[in-house]
């Protein structure tokens, strides 16, 4: 893990986006296609709209989340609905997504049928993700009994978990797909969170979730 650390968000925000353009830039010179990672949330937002500004081929960029709640684009918990809102705008308008809720299907369901055709899109070329001050990634949370399925190295591509500690059920990446991103990037605001962030080295991948994907991890962090 390495950490750098910002003297404001504004900065952050500007070279974070920066890196991921450059890190999609390579990936594309190289290949066909490129894949991207997101999270939901409010911290991404800003990083998106600066993101979504940057002159590279994203008509080869597949878009997709780390997790999803279970609630369809229309439903403001949707995280589809903030990276479509946020990301796919002005030049990464022809980015292609791949949306994993499935209508009028239960997330055990729409999991099970999304799984398989997300394997075209493997292994992420960047994965961007946040952290909870409880430790938790993705939709990986500490104590969730659905955690040690995703966090099997043969999970499926992709994953139901039914948090107790959160509203609605979710689909999440498991750990093994984005450990095996070929870029990794965490983006976390203050103190607590570093805090948080330093202690999970030190505890199991079940009370602190992140500290699974720990190795090879550029960590970016402003008060």
């Amino acid at each position: 893990m390495n950490i750098i650390e910002y003297a404001d968000r504004e900065m952050l925000v500007m070279n974070v986006a920066n890196k991921l353009a450059g890190k999609l830039k390579s990936a594309l010179s190289g290949n066909d296609r490129a894949t991207l990672a997101v999270p939901g949330g409010s911290t991404p937002g800003p990083i998106f709209e600066m993101l979504s500004a940057t002159d590279l081929d994203w008509a080869r960029v597949d878009v997709m989340l780390t997790d999803e709640r279970w609630v369809g684009e229309d439903d403001e918990r949707s995280n589809a609905r903030l990276v479509k809102e946020h990301l796919l705008t002005g030049h990464a308008a022809a980015a292609r997504f791949i949306p994993f809720y499935r209508d009028a299907l239960t997330p055990a369901e729409g999991a099970e049928q999304v799984a398989p055709s997300l394997a075209a899109y493997m292994p992420l070329s960047v994965a961007l993700m946040g952290m909870g001050d409880d430790m938790h990634t993705a939709s990986l949370f500490p104590g969730d009994p659905g955690l040690p399925a995703a966090l099997a190295n043969d999970a499926p591509l992709l994953c139901p978990v039914y948090p107790e500690s959160q509203s609605t059920p979710r689909v999440t990446l498991p750990a093994h797909v984005l450990n095996g991103a070929l870029n990794k990037h965490l983006v976390i605001f203050g103190s607590e969170k570093l805090a948080a962030l330093k202690r999970a080295e030190k505890l199991s991948v079940k009370e602190a979730p992140i500290s699974a994907l720990l190795d090879d991890l550029e960590v970016y962090w402003a008060e």
